[in-house]
């Protein structure tokens, strides 16, 4: 191998295709045509002596060295975000751009407003927060920060346990009126609810409403939280909500409160190289000083 004959930029360009998996969307993403980066990792590959991905209709595949490869250049990219931050010295404290996805319901109701909070301590720093229903894939870098209800598999992200949820029954007063306050568990089987479409469900750890009553009889179906609780609000049956939703501002009252016990866990996963960029590290930080003070893991077993 005869690192003389490396470009260093064909490191970002071999970055791109690892994670898209084919020329064209890495290309996108560097803003080169897609010969181009074929080109770029053709030199990288005779400059390594020795191939790195394997190619087939499906795209670009890491092979076995690639794999290795993988691990110290991504180590090499977080390096060199902490050296560009270390020296952007164009305004005190840090700055730049984080993105953290998370689910609907947490980004819209409780995110939102506490990053208000971080750029006031922060203003330097901007925030990305994207929604998606399912795990985005940190590993390809298409988030810096991912908060989910589920612990990730991959070994290769720091994974830490943040802050953990109750989980109660609601409805607005006109439909207890109108139907009456259930004063059992099983006395739910008597009302309607509002509840996700099952075969759209992504992620089990949404399947909360059937921990708290089995098959329910549920009258309006959406794969969207907000949609459901204003649905709710508006007399469309009962909802089960996180208490981050706080969904008493919408009208809603607590059904059976004290009778129904379900939580789920609030998991924050990151690259192990990406977390130590100081600016990506400040925001993990924050967030969780943030959910352990309002939602803190209570010392009991993982349900």
């Amino acid at each position: 191998m005869n690192l003389n004959r490396m470009d260093w930029n064909d490191l970002r360009v071999f970055l791109a295709v690892a994670r898209a998996g084919n020329l064209s969307k890495a290309g996108r993403d560097l803003g080169m045509d897609h010969a181009t980066v074929g080109r770029r990792i053709s030199a990288l590959e005779f400059a390594l002596e020795t191939p790195i991905f394997e190619r087939d209709r499906q795209g670009y595949r890491l092979n076995e060295h690639g794999r290795a490869m993988l691990e110290y250049v991504e180590a090499a990219e977080a390096n060199i975000m902490t050296l560009g931050d270390a020296l952007d010295g164009n305004s005190p404290g840090l700055s730049g751009h984080v993105r953290v996805a998370t689910m609907e319901g947490i980004a819209s109701l409780y995110l939102s407003e506490q990053f208000v909070e971080l750029r006031r301590r922060q203003p330097g720093i901007t925030i990305e927060l994207v929604t998606s229903s399912t795990s985005v894939r940190i590993s390809h870098r298409e988030a810096d920060l991912f908060l989910g209800f589920f612990q990730p598999a991959d070994t290769s992200l720091q994974i830490d346990k943040i802050g953990e949820f109750q989980l109660h029954l609601y409805a607005s007063s006109g439909y207890l009126d109108a139907h009456g306050t259930p004063a059992s568990v099983a006395e739910l089987r008597n009302h309607s609810f509002v509840g996700y479409i099952d075969g759209l469900i992504q992620l089990d750890s949404v399947r909360w409403l059937e921990d708290a009553i089995s098959d329910p009889p549920v009258v309006f179906h959406s794969s969207s939280m907000l949609a459901q609780m204003f649905s709710a609000s508006a007399g469309g049956g009962i909802v089960m909500l996180p208490t981050f939703a706080r969904a008493e501002r919408f009208g809603l009252v607590q059904v059976l409160p004290g009778q129904i016990d379900v939580s789920r866990s609030i998991w924050m996963s990151s690259h192990q190289y990406i977390r130590r960029v100081p600016r990506i590290r400040a925001v993990a930080s924050f967030l969780t000083d943030t959910l352990s003070r309002d939602y803190p893991v209570m010392a009991r077993t993982e349900r």
